[in-house]
């Protein structure tokens, strides 16, 4: 008889816990995956993976190791009201990378989201779910879906060409010269007038 609950030792638990996360949204996606799927495969009880890490979101920000709580970042920028709404999740978004040491975690993400499917569509999921799709639908009711891609779409350039191929002057200009610069193009993306 398996016995669910709490193993001994807090770290190992937690482990094991992370561990079953990276399987779960690497084989199944963000929104396929389940805290109860984590908790059984890493043998314990679902209380216990949402008392290490809360929620589904903040489990898949530790299991992917990402610098900051993303789900409780988008109220904070939402709070600001629209106005540079832009400015702010591009400096949200490169602070967070910036404060990765060598950036690995993050950069390992971004490798696996362009070379294996599976991890592309758990961080498509993630991103569309949790991170740019409510703000695409609070900036505007105007084909919010499309909005967020977009926004994705200049997220994803801006840290390949600064992070992975390092393009000058881009790749050395301060965090907040760059939010200040993509910033209107993030405002666009969310909150412009899009083509029919």
């Amino acid at each position: 008889m398996t016995r669910s609950g709490r193993r001994p030792g807090e770290s190992g638990t937690r482990e094991a816990v992370l561990a079953a996360a990276r399987h779960g949204f690497g084989t199944a996606g963000f929104s396929g995956t389940t805290i109860r799927g984590i908790a059984r495969d890493a043998g314990v009880d679902p209380a216990l993976v949402h008392r290490f890490f809360g929620s589904k979101e903040q489990l898949f920000a530790a299991a992917m190791e990402l610098p900051v709580d993303l789900a409780a970042v988008v109220p904070a920028l939402l709070a600001a009201g629209p106005d540079g709404l832009g400015e702010r999740v591009a400096r949200t978004f490169l602070t967070a990378w910036d404060a990765t040491p060598g950036q690995g975690p993050m950069l390992a993400m971004l490798r696996s989201a362009v070379s294996d499917p599976a991890a592309a569509a758990s961080f498509r999921d993630f991103a569309t779910r949790v991170v740019l799709g409510p703000l695409a639908t609070a900036a505007s009711p105007d084909r919010p879906e499309l909005r967020a891609s977009l926004a994705a779409g200049q997220l994803l350039g801006l840290a390949v060409a600064r992070y992975v191929v390092r393009l000058e002057p881009l790749a050395s200009t301060p965090a907040e010269a760059l939010a200040r610069d993509a910033g209107p193009l993030l405002d666009h993306c969310l909150r412009g007038e899009l083509g029919s």
